[in-house]
C-alpha cells in the first residue's frame, strides 16, 4: 500500500545568475531579506519516505548542505541549460554514502549534455571517486518513480523544450515561454503550481508576470507559486503585492506539506 507523505522544499528559486548577482548594487540584491536570496532553481521533492531533486544546478552541493539532506534516490531533469545541470558531479556523496548508483531521468538532449558535460563520468575505464549515474530516458509519456506515476508535461524556452512534471496534484514548470493546448491540460486540477516568472518585462524564453499570471488564471490551481526569478522583478515584499489572493512567491527554504489525509 503505497505512503502517502509528500511534500517538497524549495532548493533554488532564482534565475540563472542567482541573486544576488554578482556585482550589482541594485536594491534587490543588497537586500536584507533572506527571502531576496535565490540560488539556481531547483526543488527537493520528499515522496513516500524517499528523495527527488529536480535538476542539480551550480548550486546543488550548498543546497544538500543546507536542508540537510541525507539521502538522494534520483534526479529528474527538465533541460540541459548549465544552470539546471552543473552540478550533477556531487552525487558523488551520495554514491558513498548509500552505495547505490544516482538515478537521473532525462530527455535525450539531456543526456547528450550530460555526456559532454561530464564526459569522464562515461568512459569505460573510470577511476574510483567519480560519480555512478544510470540514465533512464524519458520523452512526453508518463513514467515511475518506484511505484509513483509521474506526467512530464512539455513547454517551449523559446526553441527549446523543456520538461515540466506533475506528481499527483502538484505541477512544476521552470523555464516556460509557450505551453500549447494540449500540455495545459496535464495542469488542470492541481492543487499546488510551481511556475517561473521572469521579471514584468517581455522576455524571448521565460513568462513575465502577466503572462505567468494568465497561465495561472487559464489552469485554476488552488494555489500558484512564481519561481525563476530575476532580480529585475524586485523586492520579495514588493512581487507579493502585485499578486492575486492564491498567488505567491517561492523563496528559497520554502516548504510545502502535500500529504493526503
Amino acid at each position: 500500500m503505497r505512503n502517502n507523505k509528500f511534500s517538497i522544499t524549495v532548493l533554488g528559486s532564482g534565475t540563472s545568475q542567482g541573486v544576488p548577482v554578482i556585482a550589482c548594487d541594485c536594491d534587490v540584491c543588497t537586500s536584507d531579506n533572506p527571502k531576496d536570496k535565490r540560488l539556481r532553481s531547483s526543488l527537493l521533492v520528499s515522496l513516500d519516505e524517499e528523495n527527488y531533486v529536480i535538476d542539480s544546478g551550480p548550486d546543488f552541493r550548498q543546497q544538500m548542505l543546507r536542508e540537510k539532506v541525507k539521502s538522494l534516490r534520483g534526479i529528474l531533469y527538465t533541460h540541459e541549460h548549465k544552470d539546471h545541470i552543473a552540478g550533477m558531479d556531487d552525487v558523488r556523496a551520495f554514491n558513498y554514502r548509500e552505495k547505490r548508483d544516482m538515478e537521473l531521468f532525462c530527455s535525450e538532449d539531456v543526456e547528450m549534455a550530460l555526456r559532454r558535460e561530464f564526459s569522464y563520468v562515461f568512459l569505460p575505464n573510470t577511476h574510483p571517486g567519480i560519480p555512478k549515474v544510470n540514465l533512464n530516458r524519458i520523452d512526453n509519456e508518463p513514467f515511475y518513480l518506484l511505484k509513483e506515476k509521474i506526467i512530464p508535461i512539455q513547454v517551449m524556452h523559446h526553441k527549446m523544450p523543456v520538461f515540466g512534471f506533475r506528481i499527483r496534484d502538484f505541477v512544476y514548470i521552470t523555464d516556460a515561454k509557450t505551453i500549447s493546448k494540449s500540455e495545459r491540460e496535464k495542469v488542470r486540477g492541481a492543487k499546488v503550481l510551481f511556475i517561473n516568472s521572469l521579471h514584468l518585462q517581455e522576455h524571448v524564453s521565460h513568462f513575465n508576470l502577466e503572462e505567468a499570471l494568465a497561465f495561472i488564471e487559464d489552469v485554476k490551481p488552488e494555489k500558484a507559486y512564481l519561481t525563476h526569478i530575476s532580480h529585475l522583478f524586485g523586492k520579495f515584499e514588493d512581487i507579493e503585492k502585485r499578486l492575486p489572493e492564491n498567488v505567491f512567491v517561492a523563496y528559497d527554504g520554502l516548504k510545502i506539506d502535500l500529504t493526503i489525509n
